[in-house]
């Protein structure tokens, strides 16, 4: 399931242990030449590869991002510590972001804490509408210094966004003209004159659980409002969501004394009520609420189990998906989801009567995608045409259509192979700037960008080199900055104008201490699937000491989708979570995208769809077959698999499900019966809840603890007691099941942690000690300590 980044309080967890475990079978698998015991040093060796160790070794690996006025800036750092540069794409100058050594010295001042030039506090920063000034985070602090570092000053009132080290939420939306702000007080929706700092009540009949603009739906929590203000900054186009009828969901936080019941609106699939949203337009010096002329919509988008999706974790939170204003602020364009993902509609409402018009309609057997990491699909007012995303051919593609009739003008994009964002639409051009996956020979999951026009001609493409690009565009369109990378090949950035033009090398990473540290890159793998004949693509960890005469057990790291993949980001990348770090302890680790993962076809994305339980474990059991064939010190006698969310509910389905080949198993977070986890994911991916004559429903065969029965190996269960994301009640559910039966297992309660426990250094501890006692059959150093900096953020992601 959805997985960010969650900082958990470090509370001490407790491990409830069901039966004594005895490690005398997996010892008699051991192979002769391991050892019976790892020692502190073989783990502080393995810690050397975590993310925080390695990830400091990487020089000049900074992503430029683009200013207001259309210059770059970066976070760049080599052996001698970090500072920010700033980009010049007309002159391809270089010059500092600002004097280090004055800011330096004024943070300090206005901290109480000292800072040097080379290594200050932070790795994001961001500018002022003039340039004249820097805003940054450090802890939970935001600051403002001028760019001579005369002065640095405390900014009062800001939340820090979580996973941002640069950014900030105030919990207001700023309109266009940056002189009004929307926020949500008392369920209702008012606004604030930037100028004066007065509020005005926008609204009145907002009520708890019918409030306007506020997205609390099912483990979505937050203060923000989601909105659109109109071009012109006058009207919102924004919701009433009610929950009123919701189910809700509880979880008690561990504490001395009388405990605290934490309660919210928590829809799960087969509820007779779930989240809607009634759709406005809020006239904003009037004020007069405009209620469009429509039936609620679910709480649904094309794009995300949510209806305000962000890109990535560290995108700014708060815009609402799959909602466009025309560029005169009189219509307002949005596609209404059904429940089940299975119907879209395109309409237009008039901004001033609320009428609403349909323009189109797509339904699909399965479930309806717009892309990945964007709605992929625009109104072109000018034209009177929109840009559409479907899949009807079994592949993602772009189809032009009349805005007046809804008809069809002709498909924009074809081939075997799948766009995944519009990134700009060139109205007087003509043109549409995207990314697609799959076009160009090798590996499926590498991105590129084209350009193509309107008409499907002319398509081109702008990123030749074979490797996985990340891309961001300047506002203008001119220019676009292009980091490319592979896992085993470190990331080039440059800098190139809108026909694909070289125009400089900003950056190449140098990763020579990093490798001078020992480590080595992940190898790239390809399998077949259980068909034998589909190919599927992976990575390999191995130990950096591996002795090809010896055996080692081999790991399976999964998340099986089906809205992403076990192995996430195909680019460059000095750690993925503990993979090499377990790998350095004596394992082989695996990473396999299977079969019903998605940016490959239609056929390829929905093979499991309506059958959760499939997990790809056929896949990923049919490819660690395969590369034991291949290679000799793969002892496929001990196989292990671990995951955490959607990859925690695999990991103990492949415990269940294949308990002859996989003879351990760690379980994190999973949501291991989807009729216990929120409505819109289950639904989207399994189907409607339907109650089927003498069998129950058809979510019953998908639920782990209905097979549970079937351990044979060692299964560690893992779960947050305050994850409001997947409550960890899927886990209980399994655990009374596993009791039933008389089965050992292991059960570790985190107390009050949320959903993110997983990178936490007791979980990583635990898991390492796990696999090494009962997949390796050695004994682990007692109680080793892994520590990562308390102090800094050891550069920025990788």
């Amino acid at each position: 399931m959805r997985s960010f980044a969650v900082t958990p309080r470090l509370l001490r967890p407790f491990l409830v242990t069901s039966l004594a475990l005895l490690a005398t079978s997996s010892a008699r698998s051991q192979d002769a030449g391991s050892p019976r015991a790892l020692t502190v040093d073989d783990y502080a060796r393995a810690e050397k590869f975590m993310g925080y160790n390695t990830n400091p070794l990487v020089g000049h690996a900074g992503r430029p991002e683009w200013t207001s006025d259309e210059r770059l800036w970066y976070y760049d750092t080599d052996a001698t510590g970090a500072r920010f540069v700033m980009f010049d794409p007309v002159t391809l100058a270089r010059t500092p972001a600002f004097d280090h050594v004055k800011l330096a010295a004024a943070l300090s001042a206005a901290s109480g804490h000292t800072y040097e030039a080379n290594k200050l506090p932070l790795s994001a920063i961001e500018f002022s509408a003039d340039g004249q000034f820097v805003s940054f985070n450090v802890g939970r602090r935001r600051f403002q210094c001028d760019r001579e570092g005369a002065k640095c000053t405390s900014e009062s009132g800001m939340e820090v966004a979580p996973g941002r080290p640069g950014g900030r939420t105030t919990n207001e939306g700023a309109s266009p003209d940056q002189k009004k702000a929307a926020l949500i007080r008392d369920y209702n929706l008012w606004v604030r004159d930037v100028a004066s700092g007065k509020e005005s009540q926008l609204t009145t009949d907002g009520v708890k659980d019918f409030s306007y603009a506020l997205d609390n739906a099912g483990w979505e929590k937050s203060d923000r409002p989601i909105l659109l203000w109109s071009p012109d900054s006058k009207k919102i186009a924004t919701f009433q969501q009610d929950q009123r009828k919701v189910g809700d969901m509880y979880l008690v936080e561990t504490k001395v004394g009388h405990p605290t019941l934490e309660a919210w609106k928590y829809p799960l699939p087969g509820d007779e009520n779930i989240a809607t949203i009634q759709r406005v337009i809020i006239e904003v010096d009037t004020p007069k609420v405009i209620r469009l002329q429509m039936p609620p919509d679910p709480h649904r988008s094309t794009l995300c189990d949510d209806i305000a999706c962000r890109a990535s974790q560290f995108a700014e939170p708060g815009n609402w998906t799959d909602v466009e204003w025309t560029p005169d602020s009189t219509r307002l364009a949005f596609v209404s989801t059904s429940r089940d993902h299975k119907q879209e509609t395109l309409r237009i409402a008039d901004a001033a009567t609320g009428a609403v018009r349909d323009v189109m309609e797509e339904r699909v057997a399965t479930q309806y995608e717009s892309g990945q990491g964007s709605a992929n699909w625009r109104i072109l007012p000018g034209s009177n045409e929109y840009i559409w995303y479907s899949e009807r051919d079994n592949w993602g593609h772009l189809y032009l259509y009349d805005l007046a009739t809804g008809k069809l003008k002709n498909q924009i994009t074809s081939g075997n192979w799948v766009v995944t964002q519009m990134l700009r639409v060139d109205e007087r051009a003509r043109t549409v700037y995207f990314l697609a996956v799959g076009r160009e020979p090798g590996n499926p999951y590498f991105t590129h960008l084209y350009r193509v026009g309107f008409d499907g001609q002319g398509l081109t493409l702008l990123t030749p080199e074979d490797a996985n690009h990340q891309v961001t565009l300047s506002r203008s369109g001119r220019y676009f900055v292009d980091t490319y990378s592979k896992p085993d090949v470190p990331p080039v950035t440059v800098l190139r104008n809108a026909d694909g033009k070289l125009l400089a090398t900003i950056e190449k990473a140098d990763i020579s201490r990093l490798v001078a540290a020992g480590w080595k890159p992940p190898q790239p793998i390809t399998v077949k699937a259980r068909d034998g004949s589909t190919d599927l693509y992976g990575l390999m960890f191995l130990p950096t000491h591996l002795d090809p005469q010896k055996k080692y057990p081999i790991v399976n790291h999964i998340y099986p989708g089906p809205q992403g993949g076990s192995v996430g980001s195909w680019s460059f990348s000095a750690a993925r979570g503990d993979t090499q770090a377990l790998a350095e302890l004596g394992f082989v680790v695996v990473e396999i995208e299977g079969m019903g993962n998605p940016d490959r076809s239609k056929k390829f994305h929905d093979f499991y769809y309506g059958n959760m339980g499939d997990n790809t474990l056929p896949d990923q059991v049919a490819g660690m077959k395969q590369l034991a064939q291949r290679y000799a010190w793969i002892d496929l006698d001990r196989a292990g698999i671990y995951g955490h969310s959607g990859g925690g509910y695999a990991a103990a389905d492949a415990m269940f499900r294949y308990p002859d080949f996989f003879k351990v198993g760690i379980s994190e977070a999973g949501n291991h019966d989807n009729r216990e986890y929120e409505d819109d994911w289950g639904e989207r991916y399994q189907g409607l809840l339907v109650h089927e004559a003498g069998s129950g429903t058809n979510y019953e065969d998908q639920a782990n603890e209905n097979i549970a029965k079937n351990l044979k190996g060692h299964l560690l269960l893992a779960h947050g007691t305050m994850d409001d994301n997947v409550p960890p009640y899927n886990t209980l559910l399994v655990v009374n099941e596993l009791i039933k039966a008389n089965k050992d297992f292991d059960l570790l309660l985190l107390p009050n942690r949320h959903h993110g426990f997983g990178n936490e250094p007791y979980m990583v501890r635990h898991r390492w000690d796990y696999f090494v006692r009962y997949l390796m059959g050695a004994e682990p150093p007692k109680e080793y300590e892994l520590k990562p900096p308390s102090d800094s953020f050891g550069g920025p992601p990788q």
